[in-house]
């Protein structure tokens, strides 16, 4: 009786229900059906008529099929999002309904949820002129993000293939990276969390992410960063002293000191820099959130993500010269266990000793080693040794198979995995041999000793000639100063080969020899972004600039009677002192080993007095 006695419910619209007008629309009338759409399209359209007509097509969906693609589409564009929890409940069960009856609609509907995944924008106009169009700073966005996910997973329960139809729209919709650094933020963040819940696309979304990092990170090379840094930083010191000398009393001073803009301490000034920062806060965060549960570290899922990231960093890193801050993601993800920095050297060592390997890639494993070994602080001694030791008994092998070949000769496209793994060897001593010496110098010396490090600089390859002058100036300081091996007679031989020539007929030219062979860079050298540098910096072992006592110690030999051989004549006799000093001038190679004007960098060139 009750139901009898209740009015029908309230629809403000016109042409009967909506299967009268569809089954009309069939038979050729299309009166109602484009007043239909007309309703659905109006912008000031009320929760109540979304409400309604939702339910309605609940219960039609087999009327939906590929021909009324149109009007799925207009359905796809209400404003849903921003309504009442009500529409939300009701349009998720259409898109659910929808898909599970008319798979054809599927891309359209992924197509709208993605495209969600952005803040919309919005436009400030005044006097019919655009003054303004940023993205929308809703309060709700987070909570507009969570219903977008859910959307999705609703999409996924009902159709199992939606991830194979689902990635190509991620990889079309990615925004171009001069969009704002917040469309961007709030893309990777949503791409990532898509990885929770449909984890089958975990690795095809991270090399999405990572491709365009790495594209905004070899289009903003550290030095750029570095200028645009210390550009903002002489402007905002110019502005501020131009403002304390034009406003010296208090009224003026509250008036105008709002005006100077202080250089953010948070924001990099490039603007590509600055994207690449919050992009890469966001990757650094997600790696830590994967790895770890209620804040212990899960194994199981930190060899899932770790295994991931290997076949991503194989795939775009490797290949991809002198990029800055991308790499950094392998860094950090093995910090966190010493068996995934060990596994990693080991992937690197694979790759380098394997003939099969193009030669560019294994030049490019060996300085990613000795970089590694050399600043990640987490890898302990015992960890630099074991690697130490397999690197330098390959370089003793590679030279016994050379010495009685044809090509026993200095040329780096023969030799190139050989000179880079000897630049990793003399890097990594550079910044370890403290380390290696420390506690008992007498068995640290012994073991140095064991490398044969005379053979390697003496032999016909001749790597003090290929290496970067100054990694081979400090290593050559450092392993006199220990009376390992005396390489200054090989230094200064290679240095007078390095005459400048004149071209000629060309007004007399000046051409330089090129400093840096290999083409080699050090591809963990100081992170430089300001937000997500602080995640790395406590692993990092930064680069201890040799004061002049310093130098003045590498001058000194330790004193006889430390080392275990006692008859070595070499260790005995007196080393002369002259005042000659080794000059290689920086050239090329500069921007990858001086130190970086905001942080402490490479091995810089350092001029260590030797005989002549």
């Amino acid at each position: 009786d009750e139901f009898i006695s209740s009015p029908p419910r309230k629809t403000v619209r016109f042409g009967g229900t909506l299967t009268e007008i569809l089954l009309k629309y069939e038979k050729g009338d299309t009166t109602d059906f484009e007043l239909l759409k007309h309703q659905l399209s109006d912008p000031d359209i009320k929760d109540a008529q979304i409400i309604n007509w939702l339910h309605e097509f609940r219960a039609s969906v087999a009327y939906l099929t590929k021909e009324l693609g149109q009007l799925v589409n207009i359905l796809l564009k209400l404003p849903w999002l921003r309504r009442s929890r009500e529409v939300v409940e009701e349009y998720l069960g259409f898109l659910g309904n929808l898909v599970s009856a008319q798979t054809v609609h599927l891309r359209p509907c992924l197509q709208m949820i993605v495209a969600q995944f952005v803040p919309p924008r919005i436009t400030i106009r005044e006097d019919d002129v655009d003054i303004s169009d940023s993205d929308d700073d809703d309060e709700n966005i987070s909570a507009n993000f969570d219903t977008c996910h859910r959307a999705l997973q609703t999409v996924a329960r009902y159709v199992p293939s939606t991830p194979q139809f689902l990635m190509p729209i991620l990889v079309e919709f990615f925004p171009f990276i001069n969009k704002s650094e917040r469309t961007l933020e709030c893309y990777v963040h949503n791409l990532l969390r898509v990885t929770v819940y449909l984890p089958t696309l975990r690795l095809q979304i991270l090399e999405l992410i990572i491709e365009k990092l790495l594209k905004l990170d070899v289009s903003t090379p550290q030095q750029d960063i570095e200028d645009a840094e210390e550009t903002a930083n002489n402007c905002a010191s110019e502005e501020k002293s131009t403002e304390e000398g034009l406003f010296d009393m208090e009224e003026d001073e509250d008036r105008k000191g709002n005006k100077v803009v202080a250089p953010n301490i948070e924001r990099m000034a490039h603007p590509l820099a600055e994207r690449l920062d919050i992009l890469m806060t966001i990757l650094f965060s997600y790696i830590r959130d994967v790895c770890h549960v209620d804040g212990k570290l899960d194994i199981s899922n930190t060899k899932d993500l770790y295994r991931d990231l290997v076949s991503v960093f194989d795939k775009l890193i490797l290949p991809t010269h002198a990029s800055c801050h991308v790499q950094y993601f392998m860094f950090y993800i093995c910090s966190f266990k010493l068996g995934l920095a060990e596994a990693f050297l080991d992937h690197l060592w694979k790759k380098l000793q394997d003939p099969n390997n193009p030669s560019v890639i294994r030049q490019t494993a060996g300085s990613y080693i000795g970089s590694f070994l050399a600043r990640a602080k987490f890898i302990p001694i015992v960890t630099v040794k074991a690697c130490l030791d397999l690197l330098v008994n390959w370089l003793h092998k590679y030279i016994d198979n050379q010495d009685k070949g044809a090509n026993a000769y200095c040329d780096v496209a023969l030799h190139g995995p050989f000179y880079s793994t000897c630049q990793a060897v003399f890097y990594t001593l550079i910044f370890r041999h403290k380390q290696l010496l420390d506690g008992n110098l007498r068995k640290g010396l012994s073991y140095l000793q064991s490398l044969n490090f005379e053979r390697i600089v003496m032999c016909q390859l001749n790597p003090l000639k290929i290496c970067i002058p100054s990694v081979v100036n400090l290593f050559a300081a450092i392993t006199r100063k220990y009376q390992l091996v005396f390489c200054y007679t090989i230094i200064e031989r290679n240095n007078r080969q390095f005459i400048p020539v004149v071209r000629s007929g060309t007004g007399g030219d000046l051409v330089q020899t090129c400093t840096n062979p290999l083409d080699s860079f050090f591809p963990f050298d100081p992170y430089i972004l300001k937000r997500s540098k602080k995640t790395i910096d406590p692993l990092y072992q930064f680069w201890e600039e040799l004061s002049a006592e310093d130098l003045e110690d590498l001058k000194k030999p330790i004193k006889k009677g430390t080392s275990e051989d006692e008859d070595d004549d070499f260790l005995k006799g007196e080393t002369p002192q002259n005042d000659g000093v080794v000059e290689i001038a920086p050239h090329s190679y500069e921007s990858n080993t001086q130190s970086p004007v905001s942080s402490i960098g490479s091995p810089a060139d350092c001029y260590v007095p030797y005989p002549l």
